[in-house]
C-alpha cells in the first residue's frame, strides 16, 4: 500500500509525497510553511481524490503524461511523476485513489 512521508526541503519548507509500495513517487505536494498545513494538504489529496473530476490529466512538452489533483478553489494539490503513456498515467491515478 502507498504511504505518505512528510519532509523539509532546502528552502524549509514542509512538503509531502505519496510513495508507492516499491517507492516511486506518485504524488508529490507544493511548499508549505508549516508542518500542520503540510498534514492538512495530506488529508485534502484524501479527500479530493474521490472526486475524478479534481484530476487535470496533462502532457509535457516533451510528450510525457502526468496529472495535477486539485482541490475544490482549483488550486494544485499534488502533481504526479511523468509516465510514458496514459494508461500508466491512469494506474498512477488509481493509486491515488486508493488511499484513505
Amino acid at each position: 500500500m502507498a504511504k505518505f512521508e512528510i519532509y523539509t526541503d532546502e528552502k524549509k519548507e514542509f512538503r509531502f509525497r505519496l510513495k508507492a509500495n516499491n517507492g516511486e513517487i506518485i504524488l508529490a505536494s507544493e511548499g508549505y510553511n508549516g508542518k500542520t498545513n503540510c498534514s492538512k494538504g495530506i488529508e485534502s489529496v484524501r479527500k479530493n481524490s474521490q472526486d475524478e473530476n479534481k484530476f487535470e490529466r496533462l502532457v509535457s512538452k516533451s510528450g510525457e503524461n502526468y496529472f495535477n489533483l486539485k482541490a475544490s478553489n482549483g488550486q494544485v494539490i499534488g502533481t504526479s511523476e511523468m509516465y510514458s503513456s496514459s494508461s500508466a498515467m491512469e494506474n498512477g491515478i488509481v493509486s491515488v485513489k486508493k488511499w484513505r
